[in-house]
Parts: structure tokens; C-alpha cells; sequence
């Protein structure tokens, strides 16, 4: 296996790292303290660096790269912050490669461009106030009449709730029970009869959008449908490459922590002499680079393995599910590398905490994942039920 990027892959780290660190870490504050999200002029500039739609096709507006090239760029941006890194996770890993895997070409051509250059994301809507980890109870219907869908139901802790132009909507189309009844559909933001409930407050994730999507007789065109009744398995497949996505948010959060712990380290006096100087410290980021390293193998594993298409459940499972954990231990410990200022709003790492904690429970718990990984190396399918 070559460990080595290639000329364009670091060109492509070095200018979101810096992108990174001089327009968006400036603005972590307005978004922590106020709950601000990323505005159109911002995503502007997110096209015209490449950085929307990384896998997508040229011919649709994307950059048509690889999975591993858009965790490069989510991995550099989640170091500043999880909403810095947003775009490229909805527009590269998220819903809109439902429609580029399984879409006509009429529905490519419709939603994938507006994605490529910022004007309309898709937001993912699977969650419902009774079905979470149970996602095939969910009873948001879809039923066709004449030309439209009317869709009635209630979607819960959507992430770009509000915001996003598009949301890729997973429905029961017919009255067959469990997973063979379920599809996805995507719902335009001004459709009638959708609404959005109230913003949400998290312990993390600060300006990020998340709200109910409730619909009531919503009327959406038949033309919408992405995936038929009994294609939740290609809906799945597709949520492979998001978690992915969900696994690096984590790494980077995890990766910036000990940046910042090294930092702090090696400014910071006790006793006369450098805090990196005690073992106990050199200890906290020894423990935490082999972390940070071991999470950041699964991942690329899973991404590079990948390379256009599907990464497999085992590999992006194991990925998301030791990153979402390393991601909660890591920021704890450079939190107690800072001490009582690991604890003070002042520095970052208390944010980074916080921000961790929402990854594990997002995008299917690390215990669906262990339930996952048990299934694909047993090569068997577990009811829970």
C-alpha cells in the first residue's frame, strides 16, 4: 500500500489548510456565540476552489475526484470546525450521490450543478421521532397521485434543516412493512405543504442548522422519486460513503485538539520549565497521536478502497465508528493538557469537546456500527428486534 499522496493531493491539503486557517478560523466565534451558518457569498468561494462536489462528476460541475481526496479536504477543514467543513460533506459524501449513483439523467442534470456550485445544497432526512437507529419503522409516506406524491410525516434532527435548498427524504411508498417499503425522494424547500419546526439548540455543533422537516399533504413530482420502493438497500450503500464523511469530521476535530495541545505545550510553564517537559504531559500526547494516526489509516483505508464508487460497510463502519471514539477521548485529553484554560470558553479545545460528543450519535450510533461490523465479518444479518 503507497502512503505516499501524490503532487496534487498535497497542493490540494496545503491550499484548504490554508483557506482553513485564514478565512474560516476567523469566524468560529460568530458562529459559536450567535449560531450564524455559512452564507451563499462563502459558499462562492467553496465552488470556485473545487471544493463542492469533489467526487461528482465533471460533466455535472464536480471535480471528479475520489472519496479519499474529499476526506483530505473535509479532514483539513474539520480541524478549524466541523461547519467549516459542511459543504464539502453534503456536496462530496452526502445525499446528492444518491441521485449521481442511482438518479436519471433528467434528475442528475437538475440537482447535481446547483450542488456543484453552492446555490442549492441537499440535506439527507432519514431520522423520525420514532425510528433513529430503527430506521426501517419509519412512517413518513409518500402515495402517488396522478402526477404528484403527497407526502405526509415528520423527519427529526435534520442537519441543514432550513438551509438547504434539496433534501433527499426516505419514505414508506406503499404498505409493505420494514425495509422492502421504503425509498427516497427528493423534497425542494418550497414545495407545498413542507415546514420546517424550530431550530435546534446543541450542547455542540454550534451553526450548524438542524430542525424537524414536517410535512403535511406535500405536494412533490413524481419526478422526484431517486430510489423506488425497495431500494433501501441502495440507500444504505450510498450512506456507506457518508459515513465516511461522518469519520473524518471526527478525525479532524480530533486532529485539531492536539494541534492545539502541542501548541499550548510547549508555551505553557510549571515549575519553572515547558509543561512538554513532564512525562505525564509527553504521555497525554503520545496517547493521543497514536490515536489521532490509528483513526486516520481506518479511514483512509475505507476511502481509498473505495476510489469512485462504494466503500464496503465492514471498512467505513470500523472507520466511523473508532473515530467517533477517538474523537471524544482525544479532546479530552488536550483538554486536560490545558488545565483549568482547557475548561475556559477562551480556548478551544472546550468547543472541540463539545463538537466531538455529536458525531457518535449521528449518522447511525457506534452501536449500530459494532452491530454492522459483527454482521459483515460473520457474514450474517442480525434483527435487533
Amino acid at each position: 500500500m503507497d502512503f505516499q499522496l501524490s503532487e496534487e493531493q498535497k497542493m490540494l491539503k496545503q491550499s484548504v489548510h490554508d483557506f482553513a486557517d485564514q478565512r474560516l478560523a476567523p469566524m468560529i466565534a460568530e458562529w459559536e456565540d450567535n449560531g450564524a451558518s455559512l452564507d451563499h457569498t462563502l459558499l462562492s468561494r467553496y465552488a470556485d476552489m473545487g471544493l463542492l462536489g469533489i467526487t461528482l462528476p465533471e460533466e455535472y460541475g464536480g471535480t471528479g475526484l475520489t472519496a479519499f481526496d474529499a476526506v483530505l479536504a473535509i479532514e483539513e477543514l474539520a480541524r478549524v470546525s466541523p461547519i467549516a467543513a459542511m459543504p464539502v460533506f453534503e456536496t462530496s459524501v452526502g445525499p446528492v450521490r444518491v441521485v449521481e449513483l442511482f438518479g436519471t439523467e433528467e434528475q442528475k442534470q437538475r440537482f447535481i450543478p446547483p450542488a456543484c456550485t453552492g446555490e442549492k445544497l441537499m440535506a439527507v432526512a432519514m431520522t423520525e421521532p420514532e425510528a433513529g437507529s430503527a430506521l426501517t419503522d419509519l412512517s413518513t409516506r409518500a402515495i402517488l397521485k396522478g402526477d404528484h406524491y403527497i407526502v405526509n410525516g415528520q423527519k427529526r434532527f435534520i442537519s441543514g434543516g432550513g438551509q438547504s435548498e434539496y433534501y433527499m427524504v426516505y419514505v414508506r411508498l406503499g404498505e409493505t412493512k420494514g425495509a422492502r417499503g421504503i425509498g427516497g425522494i427528493v423534497i425542494e424547500k418550497d414545495s407545498p405543504g413542507f415546514a420546517f419546526g424550530k431550530q435546534e439548540t446543541f450542547m455542540g455543533l454550534h451553526g450548524m442548522p438542524s430542525c424537524d422537516l414536517i410535512f403535511e399533504d406535500c405536494l412533490v413530482p413524481k419526478e422526484n422519486l431517486i430510489v423506488p420502493e425497495g431500494g433501501f438497500a441502495f440507500l444504505m450503500q450510498a450512506f456507506d460513503v457518508e459515513r465516511c464523511g461522518n469519520a473524518t469530521m471526527s478525525l479532524g476535530i480530533a486532529w485539531g485538539a492536539l494541534e492545539a495541545a502541542k501548541k499550548y505545550a510547549q508555551e505553557r510553564k510549571a515549575f519553572g520549565k515547558l509543561i512538554c517537559e513532564f512525562q505525564g504531559v509527553q504521555f497525554l500526547l503520545a496517547d493521543m497521536a497514536m490515536k489521532v494516526e490509528a483513526a486516520r489509516l481506518l479511514i483512509y483505508r475505507a476511502a481509498v478502497n473505495a476510489g469512485l464508487g462504494i466503500p464496503s460497510i465492514y471498512e467505513s463502519s470500523v472507520a466511523k465508528c473508532f473515530a467517533n471514539e477517538i474523537g471524544k477521548e482525544v479532546t479530552d485529553m488536550a483538554l486536560q493538557v490545558f488545565g483549568g484554560y482547557g475548561y475556559s470558553k477562551e480556548y478551544p479545545v472546550e468547543r472541540m469537546l463539545r463538537d466531538s460528543r455529536g458525531w457518535p450519535v449521528a449518522g447511525g450510533t457506534v452501536q449500530i456500527q459494532r452491530v454492522n461490523i459483527a454482521g459483515a465479518m460473520l457474514g450474517r444479518r442480525f434483527n435487533q428486534r
